[in-house]
């Protein structure tokens, strides 16, 4: 087994701008998707039961 430190040659390793940018946007993606269900809510809640009321 190797039990070296160095990475294999077959891997990415990435610097630490390449780290942040990835954190910022996982940040911002989730945001997004939390304002989307945010807003599905308010638009459900302000239609009231008439959403559920539809022809079949």
């Amino acid at each position: 087994m190797d039990n070296d430190s160095k990475p294999k040659p077959d891997t990415v390793v990435l610097t630490d701008a390449q780290k942040k940018r990835r954190r910022e946007r996982s940040i911002a993606i989730a945001l997004a998707l939390g304002f989307m269900v945010v807003l599905f809510f308010v638009v459900t809640f302000v239609k009231g039961p008439g959403v559920l009321v539809r022809p079949m």
